[in-house]
């Protein structure tokens, strides 16, 4: 599908979905959980439809209350022997653990970029913890069959911090306490959003400067009430349209919150946008804006939309944390640098670990998102500021993390 993007002003306010990232961590929880949790301000991306299938195959009940409201009983009893978790990360991270609890034979499949995507720092911690294992040389599909019986074993978390999500949320329900050392971890925020969703639902998880974490067995999740809060990596483009191009609100938005991309809003600020919050929204403003330094190896997820800030930013700006981009939906570094080259804006790559990006004119041109929601979201908001609309193929995308985004960009575009 494409989408054209034309020149705009923006004002006005918008509701971001709610966080996948806890939105799928409250799900597998609420799967562990014994009794029925109501999980609200659920909407349906692809990535929590997969999680959403997953729990389900693992044997959750699941009812809908109303398009945004789900009862959920828990019960790990698997239907089947197989997972498919669409083309979700986190879900291969999270789901193969917790179907490692289980005494059957379970495959882990999915689909598109997913089956390019290293899984292979799993396979050594989860035969260390007890769990037989036959993998797709590094790669999905990958069958499992535990149960996981604890202990000591390492992980690796220099790619990304959701496989330890996966064994912190599951250990606690192995017959055995566990300790995990963790080698250079990175997106510690993601960390703390796990061990705050598993408090909630009653097990506590301890840790030490994020090296070693202590993991008491044979503790139970109590079934809880649960709203899960805004999604600030939708919310981040849309700040940065409110920075370079008018006016925007975000609301349903707590600066308090432990999500790793609330820096954005250090970004915007350091660019010098102005940035007005309350208890719940966010409010944006264009102001002329600078070149900026910010380090992103905690966040990777705001690559895209620290691209398009800086594109507009005069001088040339530093990101820090490139290192973190090469398994995204696409190798999403390379792919920054391709597609704004299109619309004349140059970013350098050479540097270990470095982007650099020199602001300047935007140009009208035609990108392919490739596959990649963050990079569609992304040239849409470099195309306001453009001298001419910008063609963004494959803008389908989108929906793996926010399908409303067009909708919503439009409503603020002033006519």
């Amino acid at each position: 599908m494409e989408r054209i993007i034309s020149p705009s002003a923006v004002s006005g306010s918008v509701t971001p979905p709610c966080s996948k990232s806890y939105a799928q961590r409250a799900l597998a929880v609420a799967l562990l959980a014994e009794g029925e949790s109501i999980i609200g301000n659920v909407e349906m991306c692809d990535d929590t439809r997969s999680a959403l299938r997953c729990i389900e195959a693992l044997g959750a009940e699941v009812q809908h209350i109303d398009e945004s409201t789900l009862k959920i009983r828990g019960g790990l009893a698997p239907s089947t022997d197989r997972l498919h978790i669409g083309e979700s990360g986190l879900a291969t991270r999270l789901f193969t653990p917790l179907a490692s609890l289980c005494n059957q034979p379970i495959t882990i499949e999915g689909e598109g970029t997913i089956l390019y995507r290293p899984i292979s720092m799993m396979i050594a911690p989860l035969r260390q913890l007890g769990v037989a294992v036959r993998d797709g040389g590094g790669f999905l599909p990958i069958q499992v069959c535990g149960p996981m019986q604890g202990g000591e074993v390492n992980v690796d978390g220099s790619i990304s911090s959701q496989f330890l999500t996966g064994l912190l949320l599951s250990l606690p329900m192995a017959q055995n306490d566990t300790t995990i050392y963790v080698n250079n971890l990175k997106s510690l925020p993601y960390v703390d959003m796990t061990i705050e969703t598993a408090r909630r639902f009653g097990v506590e998880i301890a840790h030490k400067d994020y090296q070693e974490f202590f993991i008491e067995g044979n503790q139970r999740y109590t079934a809880t009430n649960y709203q899960i809060e805004g999604d600030w990596s939708g919310a981040a483009p849309m700040l940065v349209a409110g920075a370079v191009a008018g006016e925007v609100t975000v609301e349903n938005m707590s600066r308090l919150s432990l999500q790793a991309d609330t820096a954005i809003i250090k970004a915007l600020i350091n660019a010098g946008a102005e940035v007005e919050s309350t208890d719940t929204s966010v409010t944006v403003r264009r102001r002329k804006l600078k070149a900026f330094e910010f380090d992103a190896t905690h966040c990777p997820d705001l690559f895209p939309a620290l691209a398009s800030l800086a594109a507009n930013c005069e001088g040339t700006s530093i990101i820090y944390g490139t290192e973190r981009l090469l398994h995204k939906e696409s190798n999403r570094a390379a792919t920054l640098a391709e597609e704004y080259t299109k619309a004349g804006i140059e970013i350098d790559i050479d540097e270990p670990n470095i982007m650099r990006i020199r602001g300047g004119k935007i140009h009208g041109c035609t990108i392919d998102s490739h596959g990649d929601h963050r990079i569609a979201m992304s040239m849409a908001i470099a195309a306001l500021t453009a001298d001419a609309p910008i063609v963004i193929e494959g803008a389908e995308c989108v929906a793996k993390s926010y399908p409303s985004f067009f909708d919503d960009l439009e409503q603020l575009l002033v006519k």
